[in-house]
């Protein structure tokens, strides 16, 4: 079975209630794809920093009882996990609230178990991170996360990089786009989209903008629901099903989309047949509220396997 690790930050979630109230729950982008690969079948491990706090004790339990691994999670003294906020308008776009300045997991690249942790990644056969991931550590510990990945590249492990970006988390856009380019050429599967891209490069094409990715396989997700796959020099467009319901909350639309993708192609599915599955999971996530959808109401998984993945 595929081994896959997910390396980022899980926060704490407020998403809106009846009556003005706020209820809580645990999110953050490579965590949400990790926990729905877990549910379709794929053996995952998260990598991050919690506080050893009573919060963080739930996240590792929730995480456990998903089937998300959490040999790789590492508990410092003291610290808190961050929280966001989910605004949504009448459409179910979502907007973001984020305290996570202190957070532990933006030190997972500077503690003394660090080494330890990216010498693990080599155990793996695929890695995933976003740009969020990228973004909570300072300049010293990108440089030695995208240097660890080139490694374990050379080694035959694949990384697969979602563009996931908050220009808040930026210092400014040039160190976004340069981080964005170094992060393209050490994956083997980007997974984009024009939400991510245009804030970057405003103005381009959706030609132009996967001219930009230097990886191998990518996905660039439209404005409407459809994504441009690349692979093998060729482009397709797929086009999402039409939804049956109303759509909710587009939070973890993104993420569960990845998480459906990497799950096709680690399956045996080719990058078309992929991104189908990628829609379709994302076309349920989005009627529910909140990151994480009932367990109950996943969609049969699995898109059909016409040739293996080839590294």
């Amino acid at each position: 079975m595929a081994r896959t690790a997910c390396i980022g930050e899980c926060m704490i979630e407020l998403k809106p209630a009846p009556g003005g109230l706020y209820s809580r729950g645990f999110g953050g982008d490579t965590l949400n794809t990790a926990v729905y690969l877990a549910r379709l079948g794929i053996q995952t491990d998260y990598i991050t920093a919690l506080g050893d706090d009573s919060l963080s004790d739930e996240m590792i339990a929730g995480w456990q009882a998903e089937g998300v691994g959490i040999a790789t999670v590492t508990r410092l003294k003291g610290r808190l996990p961050g929280i966001y906020l989910i605004e949504t308008d009448a459409r179910g776009e979502r907007k973001f609230f984020h305290w996570r300045e202190s957070a532990a997991a933006r030190q997972l690249m500077s503690l003394p178990e660090t080494e330890a942790i990216l010498e693990s990644l080599a155990g793996y056969d695929l890695v995933y991170l976003s740009a969020i991931t990228l973004s909570i550590y300072d300049e010293d510990g990108r440089a030695r996360l995208l240097s660890a990945l080139h490694d374990i590249r050379r080694r035959g492990v694949r990384v697969a990089f979602d563009t996931n970006f908050r220009a808040r988390g930026w210092p400014d856009l040039e160190i976004a786009r340069r981080v964005f380019a170094q992060a393209f050429a050490v994956a083997d599967i980007a997974l984009a989209s024009t939400e991510d891209l245009l804030p970057l490069w405003p103005g381009e094409s959706h030609d132009a903008l996967l001219a930009r990715v230097a990886s191998p396989e990518a996905v660039l997700k439209l404005a409407e629901p459809a994504s441009i796959v690349r692979c093998d020099g060729k482009t397709h467009e797929v086009r999402a099903e039409p939804l049956t319901n109303s759509v909710v909350d587009t939070t973890a639309a993104g993420d569960s989309f990845a998480a459906a993708y990497l799950a096709a192609r680690l399956g045996g599915a080719d990058p078309v047949e992929a991104a189908r599955a990628g829609h379709r999971l994302a076309g349920v996530v989005v009627c529910y509220p909140g990151a994480i959808i009932p367990r109950s109401a996943m969609p049969p998984s699995g898109a059909p396997a016409s040739r293996k993945v080839s590294k």
